[in-house]
């Protein structure tokens, strides 16, 4: 990941690699990030450290994030019928990503991962929901069964146990 490389080596060993492992020209990353090739080419060279504004131009090209989504951590079987839809509320649309989780550890993971992916927010279970407020930094809303469901899981175990 560039950004992270930009710690361990310094941005212009970082940005060289990165460009080399994309196969990708200083020019074609002037052009996509609307920054002057000279400029580029000075911090290629170590000749100039970037300004903030530049480096998020950058970033923005090379780790490019979805835009609007929301995140729903839950069991396969609940996703199947909302990933990747979008949905109207108040005056903009959110994809809705799914990250499909079977175990606290895998949830706990889950929310992370969205998080770092730039999720707006996060909906999970509630008995998650505590510990994912506390290690992500969007909002956290939690679903809960209604009634209904929870009326025909009592049905089913009930049949199973007759």
């Amino acid at each position: 990941m560039f950004s992270r490389k930009i710690f361990e080596t310094g941005f212009s060993t970082a940005l060289e690699e990165e460009l080399r492992r994309r196969d990708m020209s200083i020019r074609e990353l002037a052009d996509r990030a609307e920054i002057p090739v000279a400029t580029l080419y000075k911090l290629t060279g170590g000749k100039a450290d970037p300004r903030l504004s530049t480096v998020k131009k950058i970033v923005s090209v090379l780790e490019p994030r979805e835009q609007s989504f929301i995140a729903v951590i839950a069991a396969r079987f609940l996703l199947d019928d909302l990933d990747n839809r979008e949905v109207p509320i108040g005056g903009g649309t959110y994809r809705v990503r799914g990250y499909a989780a079977e175990s606290i550890d895998e949830c706990i993971i889950a929310a992370v991962r969205a998080d770092k992916e730039g999720a707006l927010g996060i909906i999970c279970a509630p008995i998650l929901a505590p510990i994912v407020e506390k290690i992500v930094d969007c909002p956290v809303a939690i679903m809960k069964p209604k009634k209904r469901t929870l009326m025909e899981a009592i049905e089913t175990i009930a049949k199973r146990i007759e």
